[in-house]
């Protein structure tokens, strides 16, 4: 065997998987396969070509040049399955067309899909802000609410007034019951507690909107780490207690609750790098709610409980508002990179909640829906 044949096997070795074969000489714990790239080099470990090793059917060293017939089965398409529409629709049954008020299936409007009546709904930092306007379109749509906030004195102050509202707006009708509750959202005894309080008062819970959360922008090597700490304990710790929280109160109450929905704000820094502003544990905590919500979003389907993600856009709340006053350059640079040209409203987030949290969306789950204008669009 000359040298030529001899690095051409060496090669083959290193693009192959390896055979079992007696060894001419004595095996070494590791050898060198050569590429035609003289720079690459890849270790192949003895235990790779290991028949009595338990992983190595499901390696990437399967026999053969690829994975055997079954690995990776669930991933790939079957060549074999043809399907063609058929050109004659009348083959379709009553019960499989698509259109409502066929096949004995009575018609129903699609509106009150959105309604909430009868349901109770926790919104955590609901005393302010975003998680104070969806609670106004949740109490619209007729639920009682539960508003959860660090400073109750606001929540009671402004659950009165979501009352006088709906009195106003809505003469003829019974308004909803809104309560006011306290809650550390990074304390597990203190979730559990206003959780139990809930219930005392509201005798059940259906739905959980997560709005508590904060950002803050320090440039990464300078953020100070207590303040990682908080931040993180409210918007991921916070979200992740009192879903699991509300969760297993669902599952207590079994067959009787067949609506429970939890929806986590999240937001498009989940998704995205927001320029100009240094905001990385921001976004990481955000990511880490949305992927969170896909994540409980399987693991609790089997209990008929929905888990979905809304990621607002730059919206324009109190606190943005200071941000811009002080750095009024960061309008029109955010606005600048937002399709439809403006920031948008807390109203802009009543729509998707509303729609998440009902009947409407019965078969979403696990959805992160972005309002943002259709800024992670580009």
């Amino acid at each position: 065997m000359n040298t030529q044949t001899s690095l051409r096997m060496l090669n083959r070795l290193g693009t192959t998987s390896i055979r079992s074969a007696a060894p001419l000489t004595k095996p070494r714990t590791t050898f060198r396969c050569f590429s035609k790239t003289p720079t690459r080099s890849l270790r192949l470990s003895p235990f790779m070509n290991d028949k009595s090793d338990p992983y190595h059917k499901s390696s990437t060293e399967a026999t053969g040049v690829s994975a055997g017939p079954h690995e990776g089965s669930a991933s790939r398409t079957d060549r074999e399955i043809v399907v063609e529409y058929p050109e004659d629709e009348t083959v379709f049954e009553e019960h499989e067309r698509p259109l409502r008020g066929l096949g004995g299936v009575q018609n129903v409007r699609t509106l009150p899909t959105f309604s909430l009546e009868g349901r109770t709904v926790i919104v955590t930092g609901g005393a302010r802000g975003l998680g104070l306007v969806m609670g106004q379109a949740i109490v619209n749509s007729g639920a009682d609410l539960a508003i959860v906030d660090l400073n109750k004195d606001e929540g009671e102050k402004q659950a009165a007034e979501l009352i006088r509202l709906f009195k106003k707006d809505f003469p003829d009708e019974e308004p909803p019951k809104v309560t006011a509750h306290y809650s550390d959202v990074s304390d597990p005894e203190s979730v559990e507690s206003c959780i139990q309080e809930v219930i005392s008062q509201h005798n059940k819970i259906d739905h959980l909107v997560t709005s508590a959360g904060f950002t803050e922008n320090f440039s990464a090597e300078t953020y100070p780490y207590d303040r990682i700490k908080k931040l993180w304990g409210v918007n991921v710790d916070g979200t992740y207690l009192f879903a699991t929280s509300v969760a297993r109160h669902l599952m207590e109450r079994g067959g009787s609750i067949t609506h429970g929905s939890i929806v986590m704000i999240g937001s498009m820094s989940g998704a995205i790098v927001n320029v100009p502003q240094p905001q990385a544990p921001y976004n990481a905590a955000k990511a880490a709610v949305r992927h969170l919500a896909a994540s409980l979003a399987v693991e609790w389907a089997h209990a008929h409980i929905r888990v979905n993600c809304i990621s607002p856009g730059y919206m324009l709340t109190a606190l943005t508002r200071k941000i811009l006053d002080d750095n009024p350059e960061l309008m029109k640079k955010w606005t600048s990179l937002i399709p439809v040209g403006k920031m948008g409203s807390p109203e802009d987030l009543q729509g998707a909640v509303i729609y998440l949290l009902s009947d409407a969306s019965r078969y979403v789950t696990g959805a992160d829906l972005r309002v943002d204008g259709g800024y992670t669009c580009t």
